[in-house]
């Protein structure tokens, strides 16, 4: 279980990391192309979620932010045994939580530095990434998971 916690805390340092770099290096609101008409890093302050939604409610992000981190916890703990890829998709749950839930504490806002340039998309950042990657291994694990429970009730049932 302690590798499921050192990769969240390695993907938590990369997203700081990655944040601190953006502000030292790009001002407030520039670009600066990286794969032309592909990425572009962009430095953007962030006081909602996605698309700027619930702006300026950090108190209710704190809040949903402290619970979330529980539950993930509590269920690494709890599912210590388990699948491998459920154990990892909580670890990019808690790293992307932790990551922003960092930036809203110390600086009341998210600091966002990827842009897609091919799509409107929002700009995002390393732990949104990871929330990303973390909710995608989630749903491979429960469709797994749901494909086992059906061919052992199948086994079961012509038994």
């Amino acid at each position: 279980m302690l590798l499921y916690y050192i990769l969240a805390v390695v993907l938590v340092g990369i997203d700081q990391l990655v944040k601190y770099l953006t502000v030292q290096n790009i001002p407030l609101h520039e670009t600066a192309e990286f794969i032309p008409g592909v990425l572009s890093f962009t430095y953007h302050q962030n006081t909602g979620a996605a698309w700027s939604i619930l702006e300026g409610q950090m108190w209710f992000f704190y809040i949903i932010t402290i619970i979330v981190i529980g539950v993930i916890i509590y269920y690494m703990q709890s599912q210590k045994k388990h699948h491998p890829l459920l154990s990892t998709a909580l670890s990019f749950l808690l790293a992307g939580a932790a990551g922003n839930f960092i930036d809203r504490l110390f600086h009341q806002y998210v600091i966002d530095m990827f842009r897609l340039e091919f799509i409107q998309f929002p700009i995002f950042n390393v732990a949104d990434a990871a929330l990303t990657v973390g909710v995608v291994l989630m749903i491979i694990y429960l469709i797994i998971d749901e494909l086992n429970m059906y061919k052992q009730k199948k086994a079961d049932d012509r038994s």
